[in-house]
This record gives structure tokens, sequence and C-alpha cells, in this order.
């Protein structure tokens, strides 16, 4: 009888529930309306609401995790697809007035889906058509907004000079704001650095709609938002970079080695001389399983190095003599592509190929990161490879090594602390096509299983993450309220001593902790501490 009554008391709440979610639906226009003093036409055309046809579209076209997209009670309650500056400076203000969140999406790569997910009703911006980008190579720097992705950059690039490039990530689909924000790694950092070591100057929309340079918005904001965070501070519309020569002529290769053929011996040897190689030369390794039930493991190493051939083979005979590399093995090319070559294309595919932001083949993925310090025993790499044999789905770690410039950029001139002492950056990544509760739960414990297992191997007090490859496991923000000390035990992981700093900026610039969400910069004030 008791559940008789259960049963009728929710179905009666359900359309309380429906009615007061198509209220603030409604409100939320009525604002816009009011704040863009504009025609209601105009706002339908940017304005999804989960009633509207092309809302599942929208939604799911930059969601590159589907991981999610069975979860019907964390979608947004209006999406967002403006044009103008103007628009979203509207809806932070209607947010705030109708005690919205805000989250923002500017490729949908989020590891962890917090650009587009929350367990609080919320507004999600997405930038998609936010993407100009504007270069000048008199002073050889370029204006990117942030909805552009990085095939974008990269593209525009290419059509203005032959001897330009931009040190930033490997997969073209990626956004540039959040990239940029969270530090932005990729295939040129031996000899440039990060795509966060190269920012000039950003536009910022803050929490009372404000639009700020970096002028306006102060030094220490700008610190904040190269590599900490900035949706934590605010809303990025556009970065202006620093670009960065590259020569006519790079050359790239990809070396495949099974465990017959020594690949751990050669990935052990790879340990201790990656990080000490000429900084035009980067060598990454990514270590997998064959992904299906015949269980097989191999390693690629996978190569940009920024001259000819004719100068590699000697230096690779010099530095790397086991990997055994011939002429044969390598391509020369323009540096564009070599984008394409590191992203999976042919190197004569058109560059066109870099302008598509779909990912063709979704698949639900979960990843986590360490830092490696000092050279993994080769008998607990085996045992790596053993974990990653387990799995009957695709898994890999992707070993990404640093030096070069990265040892000579102080680990507080921007808030990504991971600089010198590094060996090599890890991310365990695991894929899968079911997209089940139990698939997900299985692959999940496959992740944490692997990350426990390198515990004794890798950086200690804290064991450092990189913060684009963002890792509920880590910890994250219960509420608005989340102390500094709480946060902590996530945030000094990604950003180590420079996390104080981080909160101490944020409580000066976002003093209600507007922009926040599962792992957003905390207050650090008297009642945050």
């Amino acid at each position: 009888m008791e559940l008789g009554y259960l049963a009728v008391f929710l179905t009666l709440l359900l359309p309380i529930s429906c009615a007061s979610y198509t209220s603030l639906e409604n409100k939320f226009k009525e604002c816009m309306l009011t704040q863009l003093d504009g025609s209601s036409e105009s706002i339908e055309k940017i304005t999804f609401i989960p009633s509207s046809p092309q809302y599942p579209q929208v939604l799911d076209l930059l969601e590159q995790n589907p991981r999610w997209v069975n979860s019907s009670s964390r979608k947004p309650l209006l999406i967002l697809t403006p044009f103008h500056e103007s628009e979203i400076q509207a809806a932070i203000l209607c947010s705030k007035e109708l005690g919205l969140q805000l989250r923002v999406r500017s490729g949908g790569h989020d590891y962890e889906g917090l650009s587009y997910l929350s367990k609080v009703p919320f507004v999600m911006v997405d930038l998609i058509n936010i993407r100009s980008i504007e270069i000048n190579l008199a002073d050889e720097t370029a204006w990117v907004q942030a909805g552009a992705s990085l095939g974008e950059l990269y593209y525009k690039i290419s059509k203005v000079s032959k001897v330009h490039g931009f040190p930033a990530g490997t997969c073209p689909s990626i956004g540039v704001g959040g990239h940029i924000s969270g530090g932005g790694q990729g295939m040129m950092m031996r000899k440039h650095g990060l795509a966060a070591d190269h920012v000039v100057d950003a536009y910022l929309i803050d929490s009372n709609g404000k639009i700020h340079d970096r002028k306006s918005m102060g030094e220490d904001v700008f610190w904040a938002i190269r590599g900490g965070s900035a949706t934590s501070f605010g809303v990025i519309l556009a970065w202006k970079i620093r670009l960065v020569r590259v020569p006519p002529v790079v050359t790239g290769f990809n070396v495949h080695r099974t465990l017959k053929e020594g690949a751990s011996n050669l990935i052990h040897t790879w340990q201790y001389i990656a990080h000490e190689l000429d900084e035009d030369l980067l060598i990454r390794v990514i270590a997998q399983n064959s992904g299906d039930k015949s269980k097989t493991f191999g390693a690629t190493f996978n190569s940009i190095f920024l001259g000819g051939i004719d100068k590699l083979i000697p230096l690779m005979n010099e530095s790397f003599p086991e990997l055994g590399l011939q002429a044969e093995d390598c391509t020369e090319m323009s540096w564009i592509q070599s984008v394409l070559f590191i992203a999976g294309y042919k190197k004569d595919d058109p560059p066109e190929l870099l302008l598509d932001r779909i990912t063709t083949f979704k698949s639900s993925f979960k990843a986590k990161s360490d830092f490696v310090k000092e050279p993994v025993p080769k008998s607990a790499l085996e045992g790596a490879w053993e974990k990653l044999l387990e799995e009957e789905t695709l898994a890999m770690l992707i070993l990404e090594p640093y030096g070069g410039r990265m040892d000579e950029i102080s680990e507080s001139e921007i808030p990504f602390p991971h600089r010198k002492g590094n060996l090599y950056n890890i991310q365990y990544l695991i894929k899968w096509e079911v997209n089940s509760e139990e698939a997900s739960r299985r692959h999940l414990h496959w992740a944490k299983m692997v990350y426990k297992y390198m515990t004794p191997y890798v950086s200690k007090s804290p064991r450092a993450a990189y913060f684009n490859y963002k890792d509920l496991d880590l910890g994250k923000n219960k509420n608005e309220n989340t102390s500094y000390s709480k946060a902590s035990v996530w945030g000094e992981k990604y950003f180590k001593g420079n996390f104080r700093r981080l909160a101490q900026i944020k409580t000066k610039f976002d003093p209600q902790n507007f922009f926040r969400n599962e792992q957003s910069i905390p207050l650090l004030n008297s009642n945050h501490s």
C-alpha cells in the first residue's frame, strides 16, 4: 500500500518538475531578449531546449566521448550557440540572475565531459560559431577565437606560410579554447614548450559580463588562464598566440616492434635517452594491445624531427642505435604534412581534412595520467604490458618525452608546473564500443587497476597529473562551497605549488564562484580554507 502511495506521489511530482524546467527555459529566453534588446526570432536561432528537434544533434555533434550519452539527468537545460560576444555576455548575466550554472564547450574533448554535463540545472554555451583566425606574419602572431579547432589553426597557418607553425596537440578536432587553457603539450614541446607558453594576450568575459584583455584583467589573471583552468575564471573568447618558426622539411617515422622483436628492451632504453635527445627530435611511444581476442602487444615509436633525413639518421645512430632506424623508415615532409602524419592520415592527404571537427569513429573512453622522474624497471614495464593484455578492448599507454625546452621553463612561469626533472608523461587510455553500464564499469576498473599498479614507479608527493587529461578519480568539488583544503586533494596533483596562487586569484576575480565545475579552482578565504 505504501509503495502505491509513493508511486502516486512521484507521478504528481513529475509534471511539476517538467513545468519548473519549462518556466526556467522561458525566463532565460525572456532575459536574453531584455539583455540583447533583440527579436525573439534571433534568440530562437541560437537557443536550443530539450524539446527542440535540433537539440540532440547540437548536443551530440561535439560530444567526443559517448560514455555519457545515456545519462538523462545531466543534459543542459538550454544550449546556446552564439555568433557574437554580446550573446555570451547575456548568457552569463541571465544564468546568474536565474541561479543557473554555465558550462562552456569549445571542442568537446573534455575527458570527463565537464563542459557539457552537470548535476544541477545549467546552460551550455557551445562556441562552435566563435572560431575566426587572424594571422599577422609581420609580428608572427595570430588571434584565434576559442571555438576554433587545432586543425583549423594549423591549416590557416599553412595557407599563409611554409615556415611557421604552432606547438600544440596532435588531435586536429580539439578546441583551441580548452586546450591552451590546460597547457597544451604536443610534438614540438621539446623544441618550443607548450601552447600556453606562447600566449601573449587574451580576451576573457568575467562573471559580470565584462570583456577583458591582458591589461584590464591584470597579470595575475593572465597568468592563471594559461594552463590553470580558464573556465574557473571566465569565458575565453580568443587567444593571441606567438607563432614559431619551422624548417621547410621535417621528418617523421613510425617504427613498430613486438615483444619478440625486443619492444620491452627498447622502451626501457628509451626512458634513459628520450628526454636528452636533440630538442628538434621528439620520439613518443605508443604501447598497446591488439584490441581483440588475439591478445598481442606492440609498441610504436612515433616521431617528428625538425629537419631532414640526412641529419636524423646520424643523430639516431649516435643517440638511439638500438632502434635500428633506417632511411627507408623515414618520410620527409612539410610541417603541415607532419600534422596530418601524426594525426593518423597520410602525408599526401589533402590538408583540408584538418578542418573536419567531427570525430568519425567515436568510442567511449577513460584516461588517467602520470609523470615519471626515474626510469621504470624493465620488470615493472613488463608487468604493465601484462595488464594491457588482460583487456580485449583497445588499451594503451602513451609515453610523451620531456626535456629540451620543457626543462628550461620555470614551473611557476605559468600554472602548468610539470617541467624540469620529468622524464616523460604517461597517458593510460582505454576505449570501448559497447556503451553499457556494465561495460563502462568493467573498463573503468581496468584504468584504476593499471594506475594503482604504477604507483611505485611514478612521481610522488604529490603524484602528479596533466590537467588536460581530466580525471575525476583524483577528487572533485562536491558543491560551490568546497573548501580549498578538500580541493587540494586533486588540485595539487595538477598544479603542485601553483594551486594556492590559483585559488588566491580566483577568490579576488570571481568571489561569488560563479564559474565552477567538479574540478574548478576553489575560493580561498576565511569560509573556504
